[in-house]
């Protein structure tokens, strides 16, 4: 281990934990800022509450500190030294429902606490970060009371953090914090009381309960207003305090009929206010749960009206699709499956971004033109996938007639030649249980290589966390592949050729390839998943410059270039991989409008290609 980079204190112990290296705290001890656990709390069982809320406010009082759920530890000297990652399995875990039984339970609520997750497969864990708090605060929970339903509201207890261990604070050191608040203020008078009580009871509502916005002082304004909007919509009491969910400002709410599932009151800056169904709530959750980081909700987003509205809005617990955006994976839609599974995929996007699979399996080869679709596939749990046998011959099988094959085939039938591609073979590149690569070669009169299709796909590695798949299309050698195809036959591709091999490169990396690690469609994204068409030419001129695109392609469907011919051109599509043709085929069009404006053919449109 590089001992420059093991934590020292609270704060490079919570740098390690946001990059994601869980393993640096091994070897740290207890101490007044940092406490570890084997297992999560068991949140079923009162006692395990008890003991959360005890941990989080022992912190809150004692200057702040961390929890991580997940690490054992070893005695050593009187110690506990964390000792081994205990992985935390994410479905024993609700962190959503953390972050509420810290807020119902500790008096007042700790502000700027953090649950999240840290690491990935093998070491997972979870954190709960407690920032140091206002000096005069003092948080306090229920007393513990050793058995379910006996929980008094008039009494309460303050935890302390000492050393690596807490304590309760004792009757007679209450007693002195009291008396000291007495003698800074005044013993509060009967008519004093009465006054406070009369306040208290006015902004909670005729119930006694909370108000709407309680613990946003800053937002409560705004968040009463959305809730008499949306009466009669069924939005009841308030089940808890507000609290601050990134941009946005949310609240449990109960049903106003008993027995029915409550509701989240949400409001994000721009768009109106919305009320989700709890169920929905904890599905949108649910589907940012794999993504790096310790808030799931930072990359799925809210929910955004399909429309534009600035009228507040709901939705129901029967709703099987919302739209989310305002996170770091972009706008996306949510769907529930028939099981009740949510899913996310991104809505369609354009972009130049390259990723760092792009040039993948190129090595050796420089053909005159590249027909490329990479498509990466950051599917979650990806570390334990792995290509069977059965699967590796039932592509075998499906490639002779995938559609890339009858793409390279149509190539040739277009200009007179029946060169069907029908031989695919392992190689070039290497096969394992975590990789395939075929090929297919149409050879020239001197048996080297003319015409050649390909298709890759790799799993994670140490250096790549992504499924990568990969279909080519190559034209290795013009003049080959003219002499194979008769005298006087053009080998530049028309651009309605170019749309067709990248459309049948593309289904073959996101449709075909992706069936080897069995069923896609159960698998959840840790990250967007993209698509990078590209075209390019890698195979040097005389003097070692690559040729423009327009020596081997006929570009004037895209209109007139203002930047200079270029030797490659690409887009990265963000994307659901699996869509119908038609589907595909459509957004291939913009995806290539979108790259021709980028490269220069500013006059291109959709209606020309």
């Amino acid at each position: 281990m590089d001992t420059a980079g093991v934590p020292t204190d609270l704060e490079s112990a919570l740098a390690a934990l946001d990059a994601h290296q869980p393993l640096l705290l091994l070897g740290l001890r207890e101490t007044q800022w940092l406490d570890a656990k084997g297992g999560p709390y068991q949140l079923a069982n009162p006692k395990s509450v008890e003991e959360l809320a005890k941990d989080v406010a022992a912190f809150a009082n004692g200057g702040g500190g961390l929890i991580v759920i997940g690490i054992a530890t070893r005695p050593e000297r009187d110690e506990e030294v964390l000792d081994r990652i205990v992985e935390v399995d994410p479905a024993a875990v609700n962190l959503d429902q953390i972050r509420k039984l810290i807020r119902q339970w500790i008096t007042p609520a700790p502000r700027g606490v953090r649950v999240g997750w840290s690491g990935g497969d093998g070491e997972r864990v979870v954190f709960i970060d407690i920032p140091a708090q206002s000096v005069d605060t003092l948080f306090v929970v229920p007393p513990p009371v050793g058995k379910a339903g006996s929980s008094r509201t008039d009494t309460v207890a303050v935890p302390m953090r000492d050393g690596d261990g807490t304590h309760w604070l004792p009757r007679t050191e209450i007693q002195q914090l009291l008396s000291a608040g007495v003698r800074a203020s005044g013993m509060p008078t009967a008519k004093a009381l009465a006054e406070l009580v009369r306040q208290a009871v006015s902004e909670a509502g005729p119930d006694g309960g909370l108000r709407v916005g309680q613990g946003l002082p800053d937002r409560e304004r705004e968040m009463r207003v959305a809730y008499g909007q949306l009466a009669g919509e069924g939005l009841g009491r308030p089940a808890d305090e507000a609290w601050a969910q990134g941009a946005a400002a949310c609240q449990d709410l109960h049903h106003e009929r008993d027995g029915e599932p409550g509701w989240v009151l949400c409001l994000v800056a721009g768009r109106p206010a919305v009320a989700v169904a709890a169920s929905v709530w904890q599905g949108i959750v649910e589907a940012g749960r794999h993504a790096p980081g310790p808030d799931p909700l930072a990359a799925i987003g809210f929910p955004r009206p399909a429309e534009d509205t600035d009228v507040p809005w709901v939705i129901a617990a029967g709703s099987r699709s919302v739209d989310v955006d305002g996170g770091s994976w972009g706008a996306g839609r949510l769907t529930c499956s028939g099981r009740g599974v949510w899913r996310w995929q991104p809505l369609p996007r354009f972009s130049l971004n390259r990723g760092r699979s792009a040039e993948n399996w190129t090595a050796g080869q420089t053909p005159a033109l590249r027909l490329r679709a990479v498509v990466n596939l950051p599917w979650s749990g990806a570390g334990t996938l792995e290509i069977n046998r059965p699967r590796r011959t039932q592509l075998e099988s499906q490639l002779p007639y995938s559609a890339v094959a009858g793409a390279v085939t149509i190539l040739s039938r277009r200009r007179g030649a029946e060169l069907p591609a029908a031989r695919w073979e392992r190689g070039p590149f290497g096969n394992s249980a975590r990789s395939v690569s075929y090929s297919c070669t149409i050879a020239g009169p001197d048996g080297g290589p003319a015409l050649k299709a390909s298709a890759m796909l790799a799993l994670p590695t140490t250096m790549e966390s992504t499924v990568v798949a990969c279909s080519d299309v190559l034209i290795e050698n013009p003049q080959a592949w003219a002499a194979v195809l008769g005298r006087g036959r053009d080998t530049q591709l028309g651009f309605d050729e170019v749309q067709a091999v990248l459309l049948a490169a593309w289904e073959a990396a996101a449709e075909l390839l992706p069936d080897l690690v069995g069923d896609p469609a159960g698998l959840s994204w840790a990250a967007p998943p993209t698509t990078e068409l590209r075209m390019t030419c890698e195979q040097p001129a005389g003097n070692s410059v690559l040729p423009s695109l327009d020596t081997v392609v006929d570009l004037a469907p895209l209109g007139m270039n203002n930047g200079g011919t270029k030797s490659l051109m690409a887009v990265t599509i963000t994307a659901a991989p699996a869509m119908e043709r038609a589907e595909r085929r459509s957004l291939l069009r913009e995806a290539l409008v979108h790259m021709a404006h980028e490269f220069g053919y500013v006059d291109a449109e959709v209606v020309l290609l």
